[in-house]
């Protein structure tokens, strides 16, 4: 489960990037950088469903924050 997070979180990061890339180096509205987008946001929505998941059926467990 933890490689799973860390994986989607590294795909949402390479994604930021391209599309940053994309908007960088054409006009500001290329496919390019909406299809970026779009899957950062995708991607986004589907790590937060798959933590709610894992937290509903019992693979991670959320943890109080010590002072």
């Amino acid at each position: 489960m933890k490689v799973f997070v860390v994986v989607l979180l590294l795909a949402i990061v390479a994604s930021m990037g391209q599309a940053l890339f994309a908007m960088s180096s054409g006009p500001t509205t290329s496919p390019r950088m909406v299809r970026a987008l779009t899957l950062r946001v995708s991607l986004s929505v589907a790590l937060f469903l798959l933590l709610l998941l894992g937290w509903h059926l019992g693979w991670i467990e959320p943890h109080a924050v010590s002072r």
